[in-house]
């Protein structure tokens, strides 16, 4: 093989390399919500749906309380500030073994795996985290719902059923003085007849 066609290959090669670190980029980024930089719905449901074989799984559900009034009072600015702190302690209180995403407005999902049994406690110090106001938007007070369900309560339950049982125990959360509320071990109550009907189909 000639010199030239050797440099002609490793150009090739080269340009074929460059082209593919391009599209795992442009892969990510498309799986990647742009204001927050948590997994979108599709990319969190895969990754959650894996966690999920883990028996010690917990499916949590959280939701800004009052986001259209921080948005009409203060902005939309600050209203984008709080989703992007929202975010970024939801993933911090998670940590690398969890996942977390944006399933669209002002709601997140995660799934975190409770080894030790203390997702309670950690929800709730989760809770008055998210309460504080951002450094980007100090004026901003508001606090975050969160519902959430152990996966060893419904080992026979997908995504979608889990996410649902979450939800309800979310809203629960919201009438009372409770920021966090664990889902009841019983069937499924008005969620499961849409009561939510802005919710698309996780399973």
């Amino acid at each position: 093989m000639t010199t030239l066609a050797l440099l002609l290959l490793a150009a090739l090669s080269t340009a074929w390399g460059a082209h593919a670190v391009w599209l795992l980029h442009r892969l990510r980024t498309a799986r990647r919500d742009p204001l927050t930089g948590l997994w979108t719905r599709d990319a969190f449901t895969r990754q959650a749906r894996r966690l999920l074989r883990n028996p010690h799984a917990v499916v949590v559900l959280a939701d800004v309380d009052r986001f259209k009034q921080v948005n009409d009072t203060h902005g939309h600015a600050a209203g984008d500030a709080l989703l992007a702190a929202t975010a970024s302690r939801l993933t911090h209180a998670v940590g690398r073994s969890g996942v977390v995403g944006r399933l669209g407005g002002d709601e997140f999902a995660a799934v975190l795996v409770d080894r030790d049994g203390t997702a309670a406690d950690q929800l709730a110090v989760l809770a008055r985290i998210l309460a504080r106001p951002t450094e980007t938007a100090p004026e901003v007070h508001t606090s975050v719902s969160l519902g959430w369900v152990r996966r060893a309560d419904h080992p026979d339950e997908d995504l979608s059923a889990l996410l649902k049982r979450a939800d309800e125990a979310m809203y629960a959360a919201k009438r009372t003085p409770s920021a966090v509320r664990r889902a009841a071990i019983g069937r499924l109550l008005a969620s499961v007849t849409g009561r939510r009907p802005g919710r698309r189909s996780t399973a």
